[in-house]
């Protein structure tokens, strides 16, 4: 019997039922699914974890690192250069992002819409980066490192509720 069974097959190749969707068949092989070794169907086989690891060798994971660390430095995301933030620093503590609440970008967005307004058009009110409004409706302000200042601004024009507590 697999691993982590749930009692709906044989344990052998020889015939039972697919421990993942039930389904009765004569050939049933080893899989790994979300960590646990369960014996599946054909249709279910699609699902072992270890079938994409094993297709990928390490020559083929390099060339894909190298691959995405050179878009990374075309895009100017990633230069090797870290001078600027030795020089200028962050500004974390200067604007630090206060706790939203669970659906702030969905809540801006609406809100905007209701308006009637472009995300442009927000932007260019409020004084603020699009791309920085863009993050918040995303809901990855947090990843943008958005300030605090453009979320209260936010808060004020739509008179919406972002921050928690508040």
């Amino acid at each position: 019997m697999a691993k982590y069974s749930t009692g709906g097959s044989s344990g052998s190749s020889g015939g039972g039922a697919c421990e993942l969707c039930g389904k009765s068949s004569d050939s049933l092989t080893e899989a790994n699914v979300a960590g646990a070794q369960l014996q599946v169907c054909s249709e279910c086989a699609s699902h072992n974890d270890n079938a994409a690891t094993d297709d990928a060798t390490a020559e083929e994971r390099e060339r894909k690192r190298r691959a995405a660390q050179n878009t990374a430095k075309a895009s100017g995301v990633y230069n090797d250069d870290s001078t600027h933030w030795e020089e200028e620093g962050t500004n974390y503590d200067d604007d630090p992002l206060p706790y939203l609440v669970a659906d702030y970008g969905e809540t801006v967005e609406r809100a905007r819409q209701a308006e009637g307004l472009q995300r442009d058009e927000l932007a260019e009110d409020l004084d603020v980066d699009e791309n920085d409004l863009l993050a918040v409706e995303q809901g990855r302000a947090n990843q943008a490192n958005v300030g605090g200042s453009v979320v209260r601004a936010l808060e004020d024009r739509l008179d919406v509720t972002l921050v928690e507590g508040t």
